[in-house]
This record gives C-alpha cells, sequence and structure tokens, in this order.
C-alpha cells in the first residue's frame, strides 16, 4: 500500500470515528440538557345539594361522590426553550358506568381522559419576544370578579413582547372550532368543513406603575356561517374552550333550542365578532385595594329564525303567533371590587351591571355575548368554589361548565375572605344579591317547561322583576404542605317572581301558572386535594 492510498485510509477512519464520537457526544448531552418536571393534583369530592329550584318538577340525587387527577410535564431545554403536556384523567363520579369500557365498578372509565395543554414556549433569538404555540390557557386580562369573556382552554399562538419595567404588549391568535360541520345536502354552499372555522385575534397592552395596572385589550373574530352547526349533545365539538361557545356567542331566546337553528338564507360568509375590555388594579393606597372592569361585546350574527309568541299563543288553535329574532347579540359588563386588608381577613364590597334585553326580539339581544366566561365573585352561581364534579346533583355551578358571564344582570355583595383564627385554617364569607336586567317581556318565548334556570347558557335568565340572594361559606385547612381539605357550603335564596314566569306557561294543554313552582337552593361540599 502507498503511502498516499495510507494517509488517506487513515484520514477517513479518523473522520468516521469523529463522526461517530460527535453522535454518541452529542446524544448524550442532548439527553441531559433537557430537564423534566412534574407536578399535578388528585382531587377527590363528596357533595350534597339540590340547585333545580323546582321548576318544572326535574328530581335529581341530592349526594354525588368522585375524583378527578390532572399532571403536567414540563421539559425545559433551557430558560429559552421549553414544552408542556398536561394530561388529566376527568371527573369520575363513582358508580358511574356510562363512560366506562368494559370497567364494572362505575370509577374506571377511560372515555375521560384528555390532553388539556399541550404547547411549546420559546424566545426568538437576539430578542426578548417570548411565543407559545399550542393548546393552552387563554384568559383575556382581567380585574373583579374574574373574566366575564374568555378564560378556557384554546389551540392558540400567543406572543408577548416585554419594552420596560412599565410596558409589555401581548398578541394572540386561537382557533377554538374548526373541521366540525358533517354538511348540508340540502342547501348550496353548505358542503361538510366547509365555512365552519372560528378564528379570533387579540392585542392587549399591560401598564404596570407603582400602585397602579391597566390592561387595555381589543379581540376581533370571524365565525363561519356553518361554524356552529353538527354539535354532538351539550358536551359536543364546542365545549372546546371549556365553555358552551354555542350559546353565548348569538343572541338566543329563553327557552328556545339553539342547537342547528337555521339563521335565515345565511348570505353572509362569516359573521364579525368585536371585544374590548379595561381593567385596572388600584394598589398606592395599600391595605386599600381597588380593583375594576369595563367589558364590551358585539356578534353580528347571520340571521334570523323563527320563536314563538306563547303568550299570544291559542290555547286549542293553531299557532299564528311566530316572530323572527335575529341572532346579533351585543352588551357590557362593568364590575367592581373594593377590599381592605386586616390582620384576620380582608373585608370588602363588590358589584356589577350587565345590559339586558329589551323585549324585542326582532333586533337581536342586548346580553352581552362571550366565548367561555368564568365570574368568580361568588362560589355557588360563579367559578369561585371547588365545584369540579357532577351536575346529577346541582351542585357543579349551575349553569353548563361554570359558564358564567353575569349577562343581563346586577348584583351587590359583601364578602370577608382569608379570616383565619387557627393555625393553616382559614374561612371566606359572602353574601349577595342578584338583580336582572331583562325584560319582563321575553318571558313570553319561553317554552311550557322553560324557566330562568334552564332557558340561560352563561348564568341565570332573571327579568328586572327577580332576584336572588346567594350566600357562601368556603372553607379551607392546610393538613400537610401537600394535602388540604376544603369544605364549601352555600345557599340561594330563589326570589323570582311568580306572576312574571308563570305567564310562560300559558301554552296550549296548559293553564296560567299550572305546575310552576320555585324552590332555594343548596349544597354542601368537602373535597380533598393533594398537589405536588
Amino acid at each position: 500500500m502507498s503511502s498516499t492510498n495510507f494517509v488517506k485510509r487513515f484520514k477517513k477512519q479518523c473522520m468516521v470515528a469523529l463522526l461517530a464520537a460527535g453522535m454518541l457526544f452529542g446524544a448524550t448531552t442532548g439527553a441531559q440538557a433537557v430537564d423534566f418536571k412534574a407536578s399535578g393534583e388528585w382531587l377527590v369530592g363528596f357533595g350534597l345539594g339540590d340547585a333545580n329550584f323546582g321548576e318544572g318538577g326535574e328530581k335529581t340525587d341530592i349526594f354525588s361522590a368522585a375524583q378527578r387527577f390532572r399532571v403536567q410535564l414540563d421539559a425545559v431545554a433551557s430558560e429559552n426553550l421549553s414544552g408542556t403536556l398536561f394530561f388529566e384523567i376527568g371527573t369520575q363520579e363513582w358508580g358511574n358506568n356510562l363512560d366506562a369500557k368494559g370497567g364494572a365498578l362505575g370509577a374506571d372509565g377511560d372515555r375521560v381522559i384528555k390532553v388539556k395543554n399541550a404547547y411549546i414556549d420559546w424566545i426568538v433569538p437576539q430578542t426578548d419576544l417570548k411565543l407559545r404555540m399550542g393548546l393552552q390557557a387563554l384568559a383575556l386580562p382581567n380585574f373583579a370578579g374574574g373574566s366575564a369573556i374568555m378564560d378556557g382552554d384554546v389551540a392558540a399562538i400567543s406572543a408577548n413582547y416585554q419594552f420596560n419595567d412599565n410596558v409589555a404588549l401581548t398578541a394572540f391568535w386561537m382557533r377554538p372550532v374548526n373541521d366540525n360541520f358533517l354538511g348540508s345536502a340540502k342547501e348550496n354552499g353548505r358542503d361538510a368543513h366547509f365555512l365552519d372555522n372560528i378564528d379570533f385575534f387579540g392585542l392587549t397592552l399591560p401598564l404596570t406603575f407603582e400602585g397602579f395596572e391597566i390592561t387595555p385589550w381589543a379581540m376581533y373574530g370571524i365565525i363561519g356561517r356553518n361554524a356552529l352547526d353538527d354539535i354532538n349533545g351539550w358536551n359536543g365539538n364546542y365545549d372546546a374552550s371549556d365553555g358552551d361557545l354555542l350559546h353565548t356567542l348569538y343572541a338566543y331566546i329563553p327557552g328556545t333550542d339553539p342547537i342547528n337553528r337555521t339563521f335565515g338564507d345565511r348570505s353572509r360568509a362569516y359573521a364579525d365578532a368585536w371585544f374590548f375590555g379595561l381593567p385596572f388594579n388600584v394598589t398606592a393606597f395599600d391595605p386599600l385595594n381597588i380593583e375594576f372592569d369595563v367589558n364590551y361585546g358585539y356578534v353580528s350574527g347571520l340571521g334570523s329564525t323563527t320563536v314563538t309568541n306563547y303568550k299570544n299563543w291559542e290555547r286549542f288553535g293553531v299557532n299564528n303567533s311566530d316572530v323572527r329574532a335575529d341572532s346579533l347579540r351585543q352588551g357590557w359588563l362593568v364590575k367592581a371590587l373594593v377590599e381592605y386588608k386586616m390582620d384576620w381577613g380582608v373585608p370588602g364590597i363588590f358589584g356589577w351591571y350587565s345590559s339586558g334585553d329589551d323585549g324585542d326580539v326582532k333586533n337581536g339581544s342586548e346580553r352581552m355575548p362571550s366565548i367561555a366566561g368564568a365570574g368568580s365573585f361568588t362560589s355557588f352561581m360563579g367559578c369561585n368554589g371547588t365545584d369540579w364534579w357532577s351536575d346529577r346533583v346541582g351542585v357543579k355551578g349551575l349553569f353548563y361548565e361554570n359558564n358564567m358571564t353575569y349577562a343581563g344582570t346586577w348584583g351587590v355583595g359583601l364578602q370577608i375572605r382569608d379570616m383565619s383564627f387557627l393555625e393553616d385554617l382559614t374561612h371566606t364569607f359572602r353574601i349577595a344579591y342578584w338583580g336582572g336586567t331583562n325584560s319582563t317581556d321575553m318571558v313570553k318565548y319561553v317554552g311550557a317547561a322553560g324557566t330562568a334556570f334552564d332557558v340561560s347558557f352563561d348564568g341565570p335568565y332573571l327579568t328586572t322583576n327577580d332576584g336572588l340572594l346567594e350566600f357562601n361559606l368556603d372553607n379551607s385547612y392546610q393538613i400537610y404542605e401537600n394535602l388540604s381539605v376544603n369544605l364549601d357550603l352555600g345557599y340561594i335564596v330563589n326570589m323570582m317572581d311568580h306572576d312574571t314566569w308563570s305567564r310562560s306557561w300559558t301554552k296550549r294543554g296548559y293553564t296560567e301558572g299550572e305546575n310552576f313552582s320555585k324552590k332555594d337552593a343548596w349544597k354542601a361540599q368537602l373535597t380533598f386535594n393533594y398537589s405536588f
């Protein structure tokens, strides 16, 4: 072998050896570079309650036991790159086999396992621009009683840039609904998976100064004319954002079923949606805390639908009282909280006022639309408690996944939160009065079984004659560092106006007020929470 060939062969072998070593070294360092972190929680709860309010005579159990498990895995490559996967074994009611596949003990159903979040976080190189891409929790900026428009899990891209200590900017695009429409052979332009997307684009501008925070925000959305068809039951495709999009974006008439509604000829391909908010928080006068929030929402709608004026329906005649109702929906909300921190607790006062329907269905609804509201002033009707399991006892919040938006209501309340007289034991007490801003004329469109509590999907449908008085006593004891037990007690005094709602029962085969009854609501829930 010549010296030249020997040198070439030696060089080739060295290059192969170096490449193999590099691959091995790269694999080793790559595995070591990613730091995996796990966190999560187990919940086991027992509940007693009755939140049916009596109208229509519906019967449900008063006791339920359930559990839920969540685990979050974070793969952290560096401070510039990480990924998150958040699993949930959803609420499993003890003894319920409906969701089980082959399970016989009623606690091991396998259809409740889901991916709650799955996203990556990364920073654009050589910049301070932070990006989050994937299925994530997204809440619109809010103070005073939670977000009434959007607080849920949704597929989205969000970008944040911090200009300085005082000014930042966040932009996002989210797509809660797409490709669920199965098509319609009866109508032109209604092909499967066509014009069935919902997209929202938003900007928020957090401004933070000493003793003062304010975050103006705006969001624009498009809603395809086929986007809200073919829902598969109450918990179908449109529970995608932890709320019922179908019921809270468009106008809906009390007592009518918005599922698969027909909006006229649907000449428009997309409906427009606009949302605005202006929340601020003043802490400059500590221990005094002041929170305020203003929201506005508008959804143009896609057409009209037929509703019936039952008040004018002849008892044994032919229905000649149909009215064309527009699907336009727009409205506003203001809410506020003032509290004072003391050594033994934090007393405060809160309140809100939201626009309501004017009684004319031809011009749409004046109730504020929403995507997935999570109002949290109270813990029975609101989302401020531990109502996380089956609604078979009526204690999972009153309105479909706690989709509380305050639409069409006003209220005022007193609270003392975080009271503590013994180590590791805290209490929160609230009392709140709920009133309505909807016209009493709206009840004439409610069918025979319709009431204020089963015709609304984002809070109670209260008229100007109605009222509710809610009491909460929420208690928490820290048993260990990672284990707590919570006892939540709630009671609602039903002050719905009998004369107003009994008119909705004037329908063929019913006498005025027949079978109309009401009762108070109550709950008692005991929850054990192990978090790690």
